[in-house]
């Protein structure tokens, strides 16, 4: 055991300079150095704890090395040194408990157990410690968009596909999606960390160690492990299957996806000349006054770009070799970290942009009259074919597009000037706003989901 960080090395410590998405985030705090080393002693005080409550081990050591497991009393840079060693900080952390705990009841630490037991176990303590923030700023962003959905149910703008304006829709619409895609994270971010196992499985998972400490039942030794630590109780020592992880990866970059979606459009939709939307308070720029730059959704796009990339690593490393692994275990730590601080990040910007999220309704209905009504183009196919016959509804719908955009002159205008559609009222026929289909009803429909 060595004394506390100096200043120095604290002020070394990763605290986000170049990471402005996670920074100062609850994630920061669940997934820093200190937190693991947090976990890493949870999991292995959970461990005597759960041993001595089988009469494996006495009371009196689960509270010794219950009170020596305090993090404040590690040195997390050292510990991080002297990894190298072994490949894994739980070796030389072991080593200090142990010294911490003193000769009789030192023997008691880490008893039976391998470093990837504990390893694993505090990542998946760690990951629980960071889904409970993120789903806490995930409700936050479903009640914002609830409200926005329901505010813009009848908001019109156009809707836009390839890039170009294609059919009227609402806004109300595109906020109840948002709100979809993020209901579908919370219910996967649920679903995983209400499964995540503790792991013990001693040195190539069977668990041979525990039964020569006597441990007749080592199921009851797993599950009373778990429910020290508020885990799962593992089926079987997943050294080599890998199954938590993958799922905390799909998760993960699911949601970051999902968050992305809706930041995606923000920043389409928040450019100069739409400015359809505002963030409630735009971040400024270091040369240009003017400038009030859409922060929280680029943040949550470059969350969103990176976290796939991040995932894959965790999924190449289902591919595990033996009965513990070389190389596949490790390279697991630092992206799952990276995944879980930037879902964490992009989830509290998420709640931020949405509750703040301003909405131009008078552009988005100025915007309607870009293409001089054809934007209600399918619909009066749909109402001339019967009149005119297909061919020749798609013919006369062709050369009026042709000449709106040559002439610059509104639909309204040429379909006047139209023998055959005499007896068609084109204000009705091309205002936008009486063409949104089912929007509303969609709208409503999505809201019903709770």
């Amino acid at each position: 055991m060595t004394s506390p960080a100096s200043p120095a090395s604290s002020a070394e410590a990763d605290a986000g300079l170049l990471g402005p998405g996670w920074a100062g985030s609850p994630a920061a705090s669940a997934t820093s150095d200190t937190a693991f080393l947090r976990a890493l002693l949870d999991a292995e005080a959970a461990l005597t704890r759960a041993q001595a409550a089988l009469g494996l081990a006495p009371a009196e050591a689960a509270d010794a090395v219950t009170r020596a497991a305090d993090p404040a009393r590690f040195d997390v840079r050292a510990l991080a040194e002297r990894a190298r060693a072994g490949g894994n900080p739980v070796i030389p952390l072991v080593a200090d408990l142990t010294r911490a705990v003193g000769e009789e009841y030192g023997p008691h630490v880490h008893r039976g157990a391998t470093s990837q037991d504990i390893m694993d176990t505090a990542t998946m303590l760690v990951a629980v410690r960071t889904l409970d923030p993120v789903l806490a700023d995930l409700a936050r962003t479903e009640a914002a968009l609830a409200r926005l959905a329901r505010e813009h149910r009848g908001t019109v703008m156009p809707g836009r596909t390839l890039t170009q304006h294609a059919v009227p829709t609402t806004f109300g619409l595109k906020a109840a999606g948002w709100r979809s895609l993020v209901l579908d994270a919370r219910d996967r971010i649920t679903r995983v960390r209400d499964t995540l196992p503790a792991q013990l499985g001693g040195a190539a998972g069977t668990l041979a160690a525990f039964a020569a400490y006597g441990a007749d039942d080592t199921t009851a030794l797993t599950a009373a492990y778990a429910r020290e630590l508020g885990l799962c109780a593992p089926l079987l020592p997943w050294h080599t299957l890998r199954t938590p992880v993958a799922d905390l990866a799909g998760c993960l970059a699911f949601t970051a996806g999902a968050l992305g979606k809706a930041a995606a459009d923000v920043l389409v939709l928040s450019r100069t000349e739409i400015a359809e939307l505002a963030e409630g308070s735009g971040g400024g720029s270091s040369a240009m006054p003017h400038k009030a730059n859409p922060v929280r959704a680029t943040l949550i796009a470059a969350a969103a770009r990176r976290a796939p990339q991040l995932a894959a690593t965790l999924y190449g490393s289902l591919a595990a070799e033996d009965e513990r692994p070389a190389g596949a275990w490790h390279a697991e730590w630092e992206p799952l970290r990276d995944l879980l601080r930037l879902v964490g990040g992009a989830a509290r910007d998420a709640a931020e942009l949405t509750e703040g999220l301003r909405v131009d309704s008078d552009a988005m209905r100025a915007h309607l009259g870009l293409t001089h009504g054809l934007i209600v183009s399918e619909r009066l196919s749909a109402e001339l074919a019967p009149l005119l016959g297909r061919a020749r509804a798609k013919e006369l719908l062709t050369e009026l597009a042709r000449r709106t955009y040559t002439e610059g002159r509104h639909l309204n205008e040429l379909f006047a000037e139209q023998p055959e559609l005499k007896d068609i009222d084109p204000g009705r026929t091309t205002d936008p706003t009486r063409y949104t289909g089912s929007a509303g009803a969609l709208t409503d429909r999505a809201l019903e989901r709770h």
